[in-house]
């Protein structure tokens, strides 16, 4: 087996695993639902988001995660700054958090995706 066989494989069995690291999500993205997806989201991060004179919008928070899956999971699909994504709170659930790519990598088939979202 060479390394990266031996790279996936520890994607699949180690990072990803849900009964160690991962949990199981759905994403949607790109017209596509990724049902029960095993991924690694490192918690949200709050911070002030700058205003503008004249910004009308006080309260607001820019919240921004990182999130990583095997590319395979998204179907091969590799996600472009911009592009939107909406993520389960919760293994199963039915309520979802929409987030803007700021960022994204592929390191061997491990997706890398840096999230950016607006919060109350």
């Amino acid at each position: 087996m060479g390394f990266k066989e031996m790279v996936a494989q520890d994607v699949r069995k180690v990072f990803l695993n849900t009964d160690e690291l991962a949990e199981r999500r759905t994403i949607h993205y790109d017209e596509e639902e990724y049902l029960d997806l095993p991924v690694m989201l490192q918690d949200q991060e709050l911070e002030r988001r700058d205003r503008d004179e004249g910004d009308h919008m006080p309260g607001l928070h820019k919240a921004s995660a990182v999130l990583y899956c095997a590319r395979e999971g998204l179907g091969g699909k590799f996600p472009a700054v911009g592009d939107s994504l909406e993520i389960s709170k919760r293994e199963g659930g039915r309520f979802f958090e929409r987030y803007s790519v700021a960022a994204a990598s592929d390191q061997m088939g491990m997706l890398r995706i840096v999230l950016e979202a607006t919060r109350r």
